[in-house]
């Protein structure tokens, strides 16, 4: 199976493709665009799903759903918003289809044009404030603290599965908040359970900071970003957390009496991640043999595979096995196939990158043992079965720590300083990753490094403070570093 993939270096693009199609992650629609999620994709993504769910909701955060469609008025009411999307919305203008008078199938009902045309959800922000300004009348309605599981539609013209495509599903939070201070902190808030989702969970090292005012979120004072680094040196946004002051709160009018009865208007934030994630934990992770996916996220942990088929004292091991490990919270598989051999399953699995696999034979059993294989490098050992449970936790626990570490010693061999625009420029074309360097501070500076080199200031780093020194392309003073890179 490994042979139908192409290797990542020569050519990482088409190897991510493989990766999705050959895993089983996804498929190609039939709409332009789209992609199908298929169970192992769409399993990774419930995973991420339930754990952020649960982190959401031991902040205090609630759940809930608002339409999928908005009508247009809505995004002309906050213009920095409406310019941010205006090119990728997709537009409802009828509402009714009637047989063709000319021949068969169906056409739109010419009389069923909408007074108002709707838009194909984007993000929620304009509709969920129109709503909010009939839930918030006294500073005892707040905080408020919602989020949505939901998809949107964004019309992009270049696609890839997962971290690119017309439609996607991610997760979206919008809480309203009676000081400026207490929004900033749910915004720092959510900026760090996402550092520690993505780095617990996803084994994924995240830089964490913030965006330039070119940067940042279509209608926010300040948006907080965590960049993580693929193995082909680009960077990708993992998730984004924004301040929007009181832009939306102006917009539709939602304002509360505080405990002074005085009128004010609300703060704001809002933030998301989406099913990008799924493509950043491919990109991290896999290898030239398969998918590779850490042990917390991974829908099967632990497969069972009898050799050379299942027979019943086999079967017997493996389902008290079974047992133990479900009563630890493990996520087991027993292969009861038949029909195919050893050696293909083998071949599966390791593209499917189940993060262990235990071979039992009779030859094995005899001497009271298994074979373990380890994805993450391949290695395989015999264990004995007496105690072999605790082993297996264990050992999950060692790969989600090693497929951590791997990550950030690559993301550590490619982050640079300089502060030469010629070594500045070598460095994205040899090396790629992130690049440390000063910056004037202005947008036409920023936009100019990016029309010479294609890299974009990933963020305003928060591990590092002030610093003087000069910027990278104009030599004008500067009193900090930021990130560079070439990203997705």
């Amino acid at each position: 199976m490994a042979k139908e993939i192409t290797s990542r270096s020569e050519n990482y693009s088409q190897w991510y493709n493989d990766i999705v199609k050959k895993a089983g992650l996804a498929d190609n629609s039939a709409v332009r665009g789209c992609m199908v999620i298929k169970p192992l994709g769409f399993g990774i993504w419930e995973n991420m799903k339930a754990q952020l769910d649960t982190m959401f909701k031991d902040t205090g955060h609630v759940n809930a759903y608002f339409p999928l469609f908005i009508p247009k008025s809505f995004l002309s009411k906050e213009a920095k918003h409406v310019e941010g999307f205006a090119k990728e919305c997709a537009v409802v203008t009828h509402h009714r289809l009637m047989n063709n008078p000319d021949g068969e199938g169906v056409v739109v009902d010419p009389t069923s044009k909408l007074e108002e045309e709707l838009i194909v959800r984007p993000t929620s922000e304009t509709i969920i404030w129109n709503t909010y300004r009939d839930w918030i009348q006294s500073y005892r309605d707040l905080p408020l603290l919602i989020n949505q599981w939901a998809n949107v539609v964004r019309w992009e013209m270049r696609t890839r599965p997962f971290l690119r495509t017309a439609e996607f599903l991610w997760q979206e939070g919008h809480t309203a908040h009676a000081t400026k201070q207490e929004a900033i902190e749910e915004a720092e808030l959510i900026h760090e359970v996402y550092a520690r989702f993505a780095e617990d969970y996803m084994a994924m090292p995240v830089l964490k900071g913030a965006k330039t005012a070119n940067e940042r979120f279509a209608g926010a004072d300040e948006t907080f970003t965590i960049e993580a680094l693929m193995q082909d040196g680009k960077a990708l946004q993992a998730g984004t957390s924004h301040f929007l002051g009181q832009n939306f709160a102006k917009a539709f009018d939602v304002k509360f009496s505080d405990n002074n009865n005085k009128q004010e208007y609300v703060w704001a934030t809002s933030w998301g991640v989406s099913t990008r994630l799924v493509g950043g934990l491919i990109m991290t992770h896999s290898d030239d043999e398969g998918l590779v996916i850490p042990p917390k996220l991974a829908p099967t942990q632990v497969v069972i595979v009898p050799i050379p088929k299942p027979n019943e004292q086999i079967l017997e091991v493996a389902e008290k096995l079974e047992k133990q490990l479900k009563a630890a919270g493990i996520r087991i598989k027993i292969d009861r196939d038949e029909q195919k051999r050893p050696g293909f399953k083998f071949a599966q699995y390791e593209m499917e990158g189940v993060p262990i696999r235990v071979g039992i034979g009779m030859r094995d059993l005899e001497k009271n043992q298994v074979e373990v294989a380890r994805r993450d490098t391949k290695e395989k050992i015999s264990v004995a079965v007496e105690g072999l449970d605790r082993y297996l936790i264990d050992l999950l626990d060692t790969i989600q720590k090693n497929l951590f570490q791997k990550a950030l010693d690559y993301r550590t061999a490619h982050s640079s300083e300089t502060t030469d625009f010629e070594a500045f420029k070598d460095i994205l074309e040899n090396k790629g990753g992130f690049i440390r360097a000063h910056w004037d501070g202005t947008t036409e500076t920023e936009l100019k490094i990016k029309e010479l080199t294609k890299a974009t200031i990933r963020c305003i780093p928060l591990d590092e403070g002030p610093s003087d020194g000069k910027c990278i392309l104009t030599g004008k003073d500067s009193k900090q570093r930021v990130v560079f890179a070439k990203s997705y």
